[in-house]
């Protein structure tokens, strides 16, 4: 009877890991990538740091950076384009996806290709 007790908080546990790894409304999908969401993340960031030489923001969106977006050069979060990053919908690996926001666009689509 013991574990009965932490059932709730599993099944909490369980949806909040659910909602956070679905692909976000207004997101067009770039790819997948069977690397995990971390180094797709680290790979877009330098490449758009490198490019634009301009400081880079990423937001962690599940703790240890399971599910992260990265905000194109110049763009606010948490709402300017950004590349979007969650875990696969099955098995390992990334979905990748692009939030676009305002002119930010086509280079950026890239960009994130080249992670993948």
């Amino acid at each position: 009877m013991k574990n009965v007790k932490y059932a709730p908080l599993l099944a909490l546990t369980i949806a909040i890991t659910a909602c956070a790894a679905q692909p976000p409304a207004g997101v067009q999908q770039v790819g997948s990538s069977t690397k995990a969401p971390r180094v797709v993340a680290q790979c877009v960031a330098h490449a758009w740091a490198d490019k634009s030489q301009q400081q880079v923001v990423s937001q962690d969106v599940m703790a240890n950076d399971q599910a992260v977006d990265v905000f194109v050069p110049g763009q606010p979060p948490p709402t300017g384009a950004a590349a979007v990053i969650r875990p696969a919908v099955s098995g390992p690996g990334s979905w990748v996806g692009f939030r676009a926001s305002g002119a930010a666009g086509s280079q950026a689509t890239g960009d994130i290709q080249a992670c993948l």
